[in-house]
C-alpha cells in the first residue's frame, strides 16, 4: 500500500502519459464519432504514440481500452459500433495506462456540442467535487475527510452521491488498498500516510443515488434515468500534502 520515492516517480511518469491522452483526445472532434471508434483511437495512441499499454483492456475480462458512460450512465460504460456521441450529450471517458509495470488511472466527462444549463452545471459541480476531496489528502488526514467533503460540496448544490462505487489504491494493480469512498464523516477511517497513492472518482447524480446494472454485466446507469457525471484522478500523499499524478493542464488552476 505504501509506494517507495522510487516507486511513486515510475507512477508519476504512468499519470504524465495518460494526462496526454485526455490533451490529445482534448483536440479530436467527438460529435458524430461512435464510442466504438473513440475506444479504437485511443488505444492507437496510447499504444503507437506512446508505446505504453492500456491497462483496461483484458482486465477481469473486459475487452476495451476504456469505460464511455454517457448521460444516464454512471460508470463502465462499453463502447459501442451503434452508440454515436450527440450534440447536448455528456460522456465520461475513464482511461487506465501502464508503463513501467505501474497503471495511472484517470476519467473526464466532456461535454459534446451544445449542453443544457443543467447539464454543464452537474459536469461542473462533480468537477469541483473531486477537487475538494484531492484538496482534503495530507499526511495525518483520515479517508472520512476526502468523502466528506465531496459529499458536503454535491448536496449543497442538490445532487447525490453515487456509494455503489468508489476510488481505489493503486500500483502494479488496478486495484490496491485502500478502498476511497466519495461520502463519510471528518475524522474517520484509514489514516493517510506519505506513499500512498490512490484515486478519487466521485460520481455525482441529478436524481437520486440509486444504480443499476444492465444485462451487459457492466453498464451501470441511474435508477431514475436522470444525468450522472464523474471525474477522476490518481494521487500520490506526499510529506506535505498531495500530488496529482494525473495532472492535466485545466487542473493545474483549479489544485490551488
Amino acid at each position: 500500500m505504501i509506494k517507495s520515492p522510487a516507486e511513486v516517480e515510475l507512477m508519476a511518469e504512468s499519470g504524465r502519459l495518460l494526462a496526454s491522452v485526455f490533451t490529445w483526445l482534448d483536440g479530436q472532434p467527438l460529435a458524430g464519432r461512435t464510442t466504438m471508434e473513440i475506444n479504437d483511437l485511443v488505444e492507437a495512441f496510447i499504444v503507437g504514440d506512446l508505446t505504453a499499454r492500456p491497462a483496461s483492456k483484458g482486465q477481469y475480462g473486459y475487452g476495451f481500452v476504456l469505460n464511455c458512460s454517457r448521460n444516464e450512465v454512471v460508470c463502465h460504460g462499453v463502447p459501442s459500433t451503434e452508440d454515436v456521441l450527440q450534440d447536448g450529450d455528456i460522456v465520461n471517458f475513464d482511461i487506465t495506462l501502464e508503463k513501467n509495470g505501474f497503471i495511472a488511472d484517470s476519467s473526464k466527462t466532456y461535454l459534446i456540442g451544445e449542453v443544457s444549463p443543467a447539464a454543464r452545471r452537474l459536469v461542473q459541480t462533480t468537477y469541483e467535487a473531486m477537487w475538494k476531496g484531492i484538496r482534503a489528502v495530507r499526511p495525518g488526514a483520515r479517508l472520512g475527510g476526502i468523502g466528506h467533503a465531496i459529499e458536503r460540496h454535491a448536496k449543497r448544490a442538490g445532487y447525490s452521491v453515487v456509494q455503489d462505487y468508489c476510488g481505489h489504491g493503486i500500483g502494479r494493480d488496478m486495484h490496491e488498498k485502500p478502498e476511497v469512498l466519495h461520502f463519510g464523516r471528518p475524522g474517520t477511517g484509514l489514516p493517510l500516510r506519505e506513499g500512498m497513492v490512490f484515486t478519487i472518482e466521485p460520481m455525482l447524480n441529478q436524481g437520486r443515488r440509486t444504480v443499476r446494472t444492465e444485462d451487459d454485466g457492466w453498464t451501470v446507469v441511474t435508477t431514475d434515468g436522470k444525468l450522472s457525471a464523474q471525474f477522476e484522478h490518481t494521487v500520490a500523499v506526499t510529506a506535505d500534502g498531495v500530488r496529482v499524478l494525473t495532472l492535466r493542464p485545466e487542473g493545474k488552476a483549479a489544485r490551488t
